[in-house]
């Protein structure tokens, strides 16, 4: 595919910053050294190379970028070929050439995502872009990336002390009374491949040791913070009480983390319209999102996942980076369970934290939308990602229809419902017509039914001037 580009996108193009997410190649790069780039990129987050643009020495010695392209698509085979080669097991780009009026040759542009496999380049080594593409060759260095891709999982490991003390516990006899009644504990852990040999798996101990935390210390905690501040950071200084921490087996965890946190929140309060408010979050929210750190979390990493509640937001921080193919980008809509017994055995508990499996972070945004408050922003810091919920009112439905119409002619009640988060249409309606009343909008003429429209209101000067216009014969030079 070949696009036309602006002098402006082509500027941009050639100041782009190289490095985690860009890199800007010569056409003359040799396609083996090129596969280093591109396999670097899909083993980390993925990235955007291009092609074409080379980097001279200028006065001074500033670095000044020409674009000097390909002839044609043909000539850039070599290049493609790489990619091919690289991704074996799978697409994982997009090629577009870039063509400017003004400048010779086309330039490649290749989006790369990340993979869910390791992709080696064709030198048959392991790169991961950081600010370049660093080699990974020591065997600690390749584990480490098949636990942040989820092609291993920690949760298969297994752990040295003694099978009875999941065989045994209360948690696991509870479990089986209420789900599998007729079943004895060691050969239902057998074979859930909870057990190996004689020793849990990790897996086993999170979901069916009285206190997993005394046998993995410092990896499956959950340490909640209240800070009294708006501040990025928080303090020592404005700690409200020392962190408390929640242990327990998983399923009791979960639920224990998401009813202490319910119980600060609900003692946080803001300046509102009538002197100091209660801040409310949704419920759903906050379950969702501390089921998916806990289910979901890297459980390699000696860290515990932490909820910090600030005055007007909270964070919660789950170590691990994002498994597989997941990026920021597509996390609502893509699937990949790092730790797949975990998710798949708590499931089967009484009234299990992850009701809806792979649905999670979808009903977690969908209640905030609800309860008219933005979406939560989603960050991976290096070795974590932390979920920001933010008490932060959405533009009201008035206000982000006619947002809309700044940038669009009309708008209807399916692209309304949409940006406004409102999913009845007869409230979306009474809007429109409160607009409507208010002289701010109109509905489109002949739009009628399922298929009406609305629209600004257009001026009786403008609309008596485009009647004129259309009414009366063109002169000679506007043909």
């Amino acid at each position: 595919m070949t696009s036309e580009i602006s002098t402006a996108q082509r500027d941009i193009v050639l100041a782009l910053p190289e490095g985690h997410f860009h890199d800007l190649k010569s056409k003359d790069i040799a396609p083996a050294k090129l596969s280093r780039t591109i396999a670097a990129f899909a083993n980390a987050s993925g990235g955007e190379i291009y092609i074409g643009i080379d980097e001279i020495t200028g006065p001074a010695g500033a670095k000044i970028r020409k674009w000097r392209g390909f002839v044609d698509p043909e000539a850039a085979n070599g290049h493609l070929q790489a990619f091919e080669q690289v991704f074996t097991l799978g697409s994982y780009y997009i090629a577009t050439f870039l063509s400017h009026a003004a400048d010779p040759g086309l330039i490649l542009q290749l989006q790369i995502f990340k993979s869910k496999d390791i992709c080696r380049a064709l030198d048959d080594r392991v790169y991961v872009r950081g600010a370049q593409n660093l080699p990974f060759t020591t065997e600690e260095q390749l584990a480490r990336l098949r636990l942040d891709k989820g092609i291993t999982s920690f949760e298969t490991d297994t752990v040295g002390v003694d099978k009875i003390v999941i065989s045994n516990s209360t948690v696991t006899l509870r479990f089986l009374l209420s789900v599998v009644p007729t079943a004895e504990p060691e050969p239902w852990l057998r074979k859930q491949l909870l057990l190996s040999g004689d020793k849990p798996t990790v897996a086993a101990v999170l979901l069916f040791a009285e206190e997993p935390q005394a046998i993995l210390p410092k990896r499956c905690g959950i340490k909640i913070l209240r800070y009294k501040t708006i501040e990025r950071i928080g303090s020592r200084d404005t700690l409200a009480f020392d962190p408390v921490t929640v242990e327990g087996c998983l399923y009791d965890q979960i639920s224990a983390a998401v009813t202490k946190t319910v119980q600060v929140v609900e003692d946080v309060q803001a300046l509102g319209s009538s002197g100091l408010e209660s801040i409310k979050y949704p419920h759903e929210t906050l379950h969702e999102i501390i089921t998916n750190a806990a289910l979901h979390r890297d459980y390699s990493i000696a860290a515990d996942i932490q909820i910090r509640i600030f005055d007007n937001r909270i964070e919660i921080e789950s170590p691990g980076r994002l498994p597989g193919h997941v990026t920021i980008e597509n996390i609502l809509s893509e699937q990949f369970a790092r730790n797949g017994a975990i998710v798949r055995l708590i499931n089967k508990f009484p009234d299990p934290p992850n009701k809806d499996v792979g649905e999670g972070l979808v009903t977690a945004f969908r209640a905030m939308r609800a309860l008219r408050l933005k979406d939560p922003i989603i960050r991976e810091n290096g070795a974590s990602v932390t979920v920001e919920i933010r008490h932060e009112r959405l533009a009201s439905a008035e206000e982000a229809i006619l947002a809309y119409l700044n940038q669009h002619p009309e708008i209807n009640n399916a692209v309304a419902r949409q940006i406004t988060g409102i999913n009845s249409e007869n409230k979306v309606k009474e809007v429109f017509y409160r607009l409507r009343d208010t002289g701010k909008l109109e509905r489109v003429p002949n739009s009628k039914g399922s298929a009406s429209a609305w629209r600004r209101p257009v001026r009786d000067d403008v609309r008596e001037g485009s009647d004129l216009e259309a009414s009366s014969p063109r002169r000679k030079q506007d043909i």
